[in-house]
């Protein structure tokens, strides 16, 4: 499932890092929003073409779970599927993990609530967004890594 996903690849930066020379655990959260941010780029959903239309999303559900440490200068790939598309609000999934070997480092669950953006209220996922959250955007890749 997750190896046609569409995937976002970064290398881990030495910022990002903690006194233990490990990826710091909130810096995982940030991985997250970079990846959802791709995946609607590439879904052709973008937050610019979202904010035009009045629309916007929330999280307002975020759940990691750790199972190795990211290091500096490391290649990562966060892949990244839609698990549920309700009335007003979707869950997605990402599974961050290793680009070298694929070893598993971090999963997360992440819902956000549809919302217009004036005044902030949460409404109806459109329609095209919907079908495009559906498709997914399976075997994409965006690779910022440098490599």
């Amino acid at each position: 499932m997750h190896e046609q996903a569409f995937r976002y690849r970064f290398r881990v930066r030495y910022n990002e890092c903690d006194a233990q020379q490990v990826v710091f655990n909130a810096r995982y959260a940030d991985y997250v929003d970079l990846a959802m941010t791709e995946f609607m780029r590439v879904i052709g959903r973008d937050y610019n073409a979202l904010l035009a239309r009045g629309l916007d999303n929330q999280v307002v559900r975020l759940v990691l779970e750790w199972q190795a440490p990211a290091h500096f200068d490391e290649v990562i790939d966060v892949a990244v599927t839609t698990e549920r598309v309700g009335r007003t609000s979707f869950e997605m999934h990402y599974r961050i993990m290793r680009a070298a070997d694929a070893q598993p480092l971090c999963t997360g669950q992440a819902v956000y609530v549809m919302m217009t953006t004036a005044p902030m209220v949460k409404t109806p996922v459109p329609d095209d967004l919907r079908a495009a959250l559906a498709a997914g955007a399976p075997g994409r890749v965006i690779d910022h890594s440098g490599g």
